[in-house]
């Protein structure tokens, strides 16, 4: 299947086109719970994540820029400007990743849900180290709001910043937890469960798909069929001389037949 979402745009594969425009909803969420959320802490949280994300589009912005056929049709036509200025560190900016979202929907309604899902699964391998990049930031960002809220109302508590909260979150998804920040409280230590579970997961994840893409064997080209050469005139002879016997043969088969019938008769 043709994994482009529009006519002119260079072809870009399914996996990758749902991760940027999963990035773009998380993104979108992040801006109106800003706009929601009076707490200075959750609001830091969504603002460091949002910070990881700014230099993810500007890449996805020069990458469709330098492997699209016409770099003005990209820019002015297909919305490449809405992609730059989205990419940079401007809150009021960032609107214009709505843009991406409508590139995605657009995905959806050309191929349809079921044949995108199959396509995506059918390149589980490739699209593996996708997935785990946007579940851990969605385990980074729930995790450190979610550690935040539960711990913010013990005096032992420490973990009282949204550095301290995505760190915890990070060490904890990695499985390494260095002990220097720990929940304190029964709700904070259950957050915990859920993100140690979830990072066993993602990153069980990632190392199988590391083991298969490091041990798989490359496919093997197919070897051209052995051609006689147009100019070698015994090549041409044998070649001749193999479908003439393969013509008798088949003659002979044919006068055997008939002879059976002839005697049946």
């Amino acid at each position: 299947m043709a994994s482009n979402t529009q006519q002119g745009s260079a072809p870009k594969p399914i996996g990758y086109e749902l991760f940027i425009g999963a990035l773009s909803v998380l993104s979108i969420f992040n801006l109106v719970f800003l706009w929601i959320v009076n707490d200075p802490d959750i609001q830091n949280v969504i603002y460091l994540i949002n910070g990881f994300m700014m230099p993810i589009f500007l890449g996805d912005f020069v990458y469709r820029l330098f492997t699209t056929p016409s770099k003005t049709d990209y820019f002015f036509r297909r919305f490449g400007w809405a992609d730059l200025l989205s990419s940079l560190p401007f809150p009021q900016l960032k609107v214009l990743r709505l843009f991406r979202l409508w590139r995605v929907i657009r995905l959806f309604k050309q191929y349809g849900a079921h044949q995108l899902l199959d396509e995506f699964l059918q390149h589980r391998a490739e699209n593996a180290l996708l997935l785990v990049v946007f579940l851990v930031m969605c385990v980074l960002e729930f995790g450190a709001m979610a550690v935040l809220k539960a711990e913010n109302r013990s005096p032992d508590a420490n973990i009282t910043s949204a550095g301290d909260a995505i760190w915890w979150a990070y060490v904890t998804i990695t499985t390494v937890g260095y002990g220097d920040q720990f929940p304190v409280t029964n709700w904070g230590r259950i957050v915990g469960v859920l993100v140690m579970t979830a990072g066993v997961g993602l990153f069980g994840t990632l190392a199988g798909f590391l083991s298969t893409k490091l041990l798989t064997p490359p496919a093997k080209k197919p070897e051209p069929a052995a051609e006689p050469a147009a100019n070698d005139p015994k090549a041409q002879l044998a070649e001749l001389k193999r479908l003439l016997a393969a013509q008798e043969q088949a003659n002979a088969d044919l006068r055997a037949k008939l002879e059976e019938i002839d005697r049946l008769l």
